[in-house]
């Protein structure tokens, strides 16, 4: 991934393909959930025929297990495309029915979060992303946020669970999409929390999100002041030190370190 805006665009869609690669710093062709079902096998052959940058293309494939799969994997072989990501996946069992292929592992059903350290944990897994509202259908739930646009303690888990399980084995982490395109604010909010805490990235529905999730993971100005002072102070310390009132440590710099990557 080339940034932390990271926008899906329907397979099925060709004609927005240059738009959303444009827009986004990286974009996901979708196979599954924004493709109906008799359209499948022409967003496939506008797939095949696609020529985007294969190192800012994701191909969302449909889950292990469902009869597109396999199709989903023959068009992408047709393709330069070499990382997909495998909706609903399960198991480190899913992500072995993509060979060959760098696959972000989609955590959207109870199983695939209480599994979530178990496919971080397999080789060829280079993320993991979760999902709200799969996930509260899988459970026979009803929404995953309450009114205040709040998420709810098990989604709030389910997140927490995703992001560990990914960075404990070192791989990416992908924050679930905001499905009220018009609240940047709530967005933002989102986003900051999930820079913050340690996601690499955000997924998004549509181009307008993509300046608000790029802002939110960027540090600012006095954030990157700070940091280029107290590395610069570290030069001449043995260790632990105190810099502008705080005590500085190894993870402090760290963070600090990342805000200036």
């Amino acid at each position: 991934m080339h940034g932390p805006a990271l926008l899906f665009c329907p397979a099925d869609r060709p004609d927005r393909y240059a738009k959303a690669a444009a827009a986004a710093d990286t974009v996901i062709l979708d196979l599954e959930d924004a493709v109906a079902p008799a359209d499948k096998e022409r967003a496939r052959e506008a797939l095949a025929a696609s020529t985007l940058d294969p190192e800012r293309v994701i191909v969302r494939l449909n889950p292990a297990g469902n009869p597109e799969h396999a199709l989903d994997l023959l068009a992408v072989r047709e393709t330069a495309y070499t990382t997909v990501m495998l909706a609903k996946a399960e198991s480190a069992a899913d992500i072995a029915t993509t060979p060959g292929l760098r696959v972000l592992a989609l955590c959207e059903t109870a199983r695939g979060v209480v599994n979530a350290a178990e496919i971080a944990g397999h080789p060829a897994t280079a993320g993991l992303m979760w999902g709200a509202e799969d996930l509260i259908a899988s459970m026979n739930g009803r929404s995953s946020r309450f009114a205040d646009g709040r998420y709810r303690d098990v989604a709030r888990t389910a997140r927490a669970t995703v992001l560990l399980a990914a960075r404990a084995h070192g791989k990416d982490a992908i924050d679930a999409v905001h499905l009220d395109i018009a609240d940047l604010e709530g967005l933002s909010a989102e986003c900051e929390d999930a820079a913050a805490s340690g996601f690499t990235a955000t997924a998004c529905i549509h181009p307008t999100q993509v300046a608000t999730i790029r802002a939110a993971y960027a540090s600012t100005d006095t954030e990157r002041e700070w940091a280029r002072a107290v590395l610069a102070e570290a030069e001449g310390q043995p260790g632990v030190f105190r810099f502008r009132g705080r005590m500085i440590d190894e993870p402090v710099l760290r963070q600090a370190r990342e805000m200036l990557r």
